[in-house]
């Protein structure tokens, strides 16, 4: 629920990795800015700010979202998943597939991918190499692990095409 609060921000109540949390920030605050600066989650990145990138990309209902670009207002009482949240007890099985790919070199993008790569696996048990392409579309990696992060998506799907 929203609430005026009186000295020019909104009170916020959000459900994040399964945790409800509130939260007083600016109309125009963005979903990244409170994960990062308000609840300490810093897996989602800061990268273009324009929602092109995918470093900043959080489950929001199970779809995939740019964080940079979503005002928090827009996605109140509909739950958030970052990459901290994709795991209760030790990594998922996405994690360890990137783990053991080599899925990642800086780990920047690393994140972003994760999570639409987790709602690709949540709509598609067993991906295509075009639909995990296309999954991923968007999401930008300046060290050109793509062939390993589709390997590791396919070995978490279970590696059956």
């Amino acid at each position: 629920m929203t609430h005026v609060t009186g000295r020019g921000v909104l009170r916020f109540t959000l459900t994040v990795n399964g945790g409800q949390h509130m939260v007083e920030v600016a109309p125009d605050t963005t979903l990244l800015d409170v994960l990062r600066d308000e609840l300490g989650l810093i897996g989602a990145k800061y990268g273009c700010g324009e929602g092109q990138c995918g470093a900043c990309c959080v489950l929001v209902g199970g779809r995939p979202v740019a964080s940079c670009s979503t005002l928090v207002g827009a996605i109140e009482n509909r739950p958030i998943v970052t990459v901290e949240g994709l795991a209760d007890d030790g990594p998922s099985e996405l994690q360890q597939a990137f783990v053991a790919e080599g899925a990642m070199q800086c780990g920047y993008c690393t994140a972003g991918m994760l999570i639409a790569a987790t709602a690709l696996l949540a709509r598609v048990a067993d991906p295509t190499d075009d639909e995990i392409r296309d999954a991923l579309d968007g999401h930008l990696c300046r060290c050109g692990g793509y062939g390993r992060v589709i390997r590791a998506v396919r070995r978490a799907a279970g590696g059956t095409r």
